[in-house]
Protein backbone atom coordinates (compact mmCIF):
# COMPACT_ATOMS: atom_id res chain seq x y z
CA UNK A 1 0.00 0.00 0.00
CA UNK A 2 1.04 3.11 -1.25
CA UNK A 3 -0.38 6.97 -0.65
CA UNK A 4 1.38 9.94 -1.92
CA UNK A 5 0.74 13.55 -1.43
CA UNK A 6 1.48 16.48 -3.68
CA UNK A 7 0.06 20.22 -3.66
CA UNK A 8 1.89 21.32 -0.70
CA UNK A 9 3.71 24.90 -0.74
CA UNK A 10 4.00 27.97 0.13
CA UNK A 11 1.26 30.54 0.21
CA UNK A 12 -0.01 34.41 1.71
CA UNK A 13 -2.26 34.71 4.82
CA UNK A 14 -5.52 34.11 3.01
CA UNK A 15 -4.58 31.90 0.26
CA UNK A 16 -5.22 28.75 -0.88
CA UNK A 17 -3.96 25.52 -1.84
CA UNK A 18 -5.60 22.19 -2.39
CA UNK A 19 -3.47 18.88 -1.76
CA UNK A 20 -3.99 15.67 -3.11
CA UNK A 21 -3.51 11.62 -1.81
CA UNK A 22 -3.52 9.51 -4.33
CA UNK A 23 -3.88 5.71 -3.38
CA UNK A 24 -2.07 2.35 -4.97
CA UNK A 25 -2.17 -0.78 -3.62
CA UNK A 26 -4.70 -3.21 -1.48
CA UNK A 27 -6.77 -1.43 1.11
CA UNK A 28 -9.85 0.32 1.91
CA UNK A 29 -10.09 3.23 0.75
CA UNK A 30 -13.52 3.86 2.50
CA UNK A 31 -12.28 5.73 5.15
CA UNK A 32 -9.58 8.39 4.72
CA UNK A 33 -7.85 11.16 6.78
CA UNK A 34 -5.42 14.22 6.19
CA UNK A 35 -3.71 14.92 9.36
CA UNK A 36 -0.68 17.74 10.07
CA UNK A 37 2.11 17.97 12.18
CA UNK A 38 3.51 21.23 12.97
CA UNK A 39 7.32 21.71 13.97
CA UNK A 40 7.57 20.83 17.34
CA UNK A 41 4.47 19.78 18.06
CA UNK A 42 2.06 16.89 18.00
CA UNK A 43 0.41 15.32 14.86
CA UNK A 44 -2.95 16.48 14.95
CA UNK A 45 -6.26 15.44 12.80
CA UNK A 46 -7.43 18.02 10.15
CA UNK A 47 -10.28 15.92 8.33
CA UNK A 48 -12.00 12.49 7.68
CA UNK A 49 -14.09 10.71 5.36
CA UNK A 50 -15.70 7.17 6.36
CA UNK A 51 -17.45 5.15 3.85
CA UNK A 52 -20.67 6.49 3.86
CA UNK A 53 -18.77 9.37 2.02
CA UNK A 54 -19.56 11.79 5.30
CA UNK A 55 -16.61 14.31 6.48
CA UNK A 56 -16.05 15.43 9.72
CA UNK A 57 -12.93 18.39 10.23
CA UNK A 58 -11.17 19.12 13.47
CA UNK A 59 -12.67 22.88 15.33
CA UNK A 60 -9.39 24.64 13.79
CA UNK A 61 -10.86 24.34 10.18
CA UNK A 62 -13.96 23.69 9.88
CA UNK A 63 -15.68 26.26 7.10
CA UNK A 64 -12.02 26.62 5.89
CA UNK A 65 -10.96 23.11 4.51
CA UNK A 66 -12.71 20.96 2.38
CA UNK A 67 -12.23 17.16 2.20
CA UNK A 68 -13.42 15.13 -0.83
CA UNK A 69 -12.33 11.70 -3.13
CA UNK A 70 -12.15 10.52 -6.23
CA UNK A 71 -12.97 7.04 -6.53
CA UNK A 72 -12.13 6.49 -9.66
CA UNK A 73 -8.97 8.14 -9.93
CA UNK A 74 -7.82 6.69 -6.21
CA UNK A 75 -7.19 10.21 -4.67
CA UNK A 76 -8.08 12.17 -2.03
CA UNK A 77 -8.04 15.60 -1.81
CA UNK A 78 -8.06 18.47 0.70
CA UNK A 79 -8.94 22.30 -0.47
CA UNK A 80 -7.43 24.42 2.26
CA UNK A 81 -8.90 27.80 2.01
CA UNK A 82 -8.55 31.47 4.16
CA UNK A 83 -4.94 29.61 4.94
CA UNK A 84 -3.41 31.15 8.36
CA UNK A 85 0.04 31.11 9.36
CA UNK A 86 -1.03 28.43 12.08
CA UNK A 87 -1.81 26.58 9.44
CA UNK A 88 1.87 25.90 8.79
CA UNK A 89 2.82 21.80 8.88
CA UNK A 90 3.44 18.84 7.65
CA UNK A 91 0.19 17.37 5.81
CA UNK A 92 -0.20 13.43 5.98
CA UNK A 93 -2.75 11.40 4.54
CA UNK A 94 -3.95 8.38 6.40
CA UNK A 95 -5.99 5.22 5.56
CA UNK A 96 -7.97 2.83 7.57
CA UNK A 97 -8.65 3.12 11.23
CA UNK A 98 -11.05 0.91 13.14
CA UNK A 99 -13.91 3.36 13.71
CA UNK A 100 -12.88 5.86 11.04
CA UNK A 101 -12.21 8.36 13.77
CA UNK A 102 -9.23 11.36 13.91
CA UNK A 103 -7.96 9.85 17.01
CA UNK A 104 -7.93 6.40 15.93
CA UNK A 105 -5.00 4.45 15.46
CA UNK A 106 -4.32 4.78 11.67
CA UNK A 107 -2.62 2.01 9.52
CA UNK A 108 -1.16 3.37 5.89
CA UNK A 109 0.38 6.90 5.96
CA UNK A 110 2.08 8.67 3.33
CA UNK A 111 5.37 10.89 3.75
CA UNK A 112 3.65 14.19 3.97
CA UNK A 113 3.85 17.01 1.66
CA UNK A 114 5.03 20.97 3.74
CA UNK A 115 2.25 23.49 3.37
CA UNK A 116 3.90 27.51 4.76
CA UNK A 117 1.56 30.17 5.23
CA UNK A 118 3.37 33.46 6.21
Amino acid sequence: VQLVESGGGSVQAGGSLRLSCVVSGSTNRDCMGWFRQAQGKEREGVAGIDSDGRTYYSDTVRGRFTLSRDNAKNTLYLQMNSLKPEDTAMYYCAAEARRCLLADQWTYWGQGTQVTVS
